[in-house]
């Protein structure tokens, strides 16, 4: 079974901002590794000067009187944790026995996983409860060796009352607490990737379903970050030159379940980047819009320009 805590944002990707600030110690590998986006990966034969190359951040064998290494990771958004992965691919005899997760502000401290045991090659969950809103992780590993990947999945805590300031926002951006929560499909790219920030860089770095071969057409829903009016809509399938979508429509709703037409269905160009403005609904107090493509295809980015509530 899936941890569902999985499905919501890494608050430390690179993407966000996020960066492995400080460490103790790195002398086989470095702490930046951490947060790399991409899986990790083994190269058989591959040594540095100091050892075996290994994809992901690893301390020496501790011989001293401490009881364990640690690095410090600056998440790219202010969030509430829920639950973290730490991935130990790779690290077969050399993974840490055990590791402990404290959450703050850089400076100051709460512990919300205690030690627990870890295993060697592996996606090893945690379910965090109860976790402050934090601005930074301490990852302790007991009493060294190497971890892959760190993943810390939670909910974005935005600053609402400076953004209100701003006038028009992205509701929908990650960055403001915006989540895409449910498609038809994502074969080729992830939903997620829609609401990210900055222009696609390429095909996967977007939000592309297979070729439908049926009736019906892909949809996705966007969770906003706070309930307002969307006034102006970006749809870019720039980089989908041979897939982007024929049409898109989007609807408004206010719950999640009843559903009102924000943008009636257009044509889309591919690799474009379009803007609707005068098209769009005035419908106050949007919480959720689901983005229908027809009949399936690619896109990089959409963007829900509104004011909040």
């Amino acid at each position: 079974m899936t941890a569902p805590f999985l499905d919501l944002v890494d608050l430390a990707s690179e993407r966000l901002g996020a960066a492995v600030v400080e460490a103790n110690d790195e002398f086989f590998a470095p702490k930046e590794n951490l947060i790399k986006p991409d899986t990790p990966i083994w190269m058989e034969g591959k040594y540095t000067e100091r050892g075996k190359w290994m994809d992901g951040w690893e301390t020496r064998r501790r011989r001293d009187d401490g009881d364990h290494d640690w690095c410090i990771v600056r998440l790219g958004v202010r969030g509430i944790v829920r639950g973290v992965d730490v991935d130990t691919a790779f690290f077969k005899g050399n993974y840490p026995e055990a590791c402990a997760i404290d959450l703050g502000d850089g400076s100051s401290w709460r512990e919300v996983l205690a030690r627990s045991a870890l295993k060697g090659h592996a996606h090893n969950v945690f379910a965090i409860d109860a976790a402050p809103a934090a601005t930074h992780l301490r990852l302790r590993i007991y009493p060294d060796g190497g971890v892959a990947r760190l993943r810390v999945h939670g909910d974005v805590v935005a600053d609402w009352e400076s953004l209100r300031r701003r006038g028009e926002v992205d509701l929908a951006a990650v960055e403001h607490g915006g989540l895409v929560v449910a498609c038809s499909d994502m074969f080729f790219g992830s939903r997620h990737n829609l609401i990210m920030p900055g222009d696609a860089t390429h095909m996967g770095d977007g939000w592309e379903t297979k070729r439908r071969r049926g009736p019906g057409h892909d949809w996705t829903i966007v969770r906003l970050g706070t309930a307002g009016t969307i006034q102006r809509i970006e749809v870019d399938t720039r980089h989908f030159k041979g897939n982007a979508p024929g049409a898109c429509s989007l609807d408004a709703s206010g719950d999640g379940e009843h559903w009102r037409e924000l943008l009636a269905k257009t044509p889309l160009q591919p690799h474009a980047r379009h803007t609707f403005e005068d098209q769009v609904q005035a419908i106050r107090d949007v919480t959720h819009v689901r983005f229908n493509i027809f009949p399936d295809g690619g896109v990089g980015r959409l963007r829900l320009y509104g004011r909040p509530k």
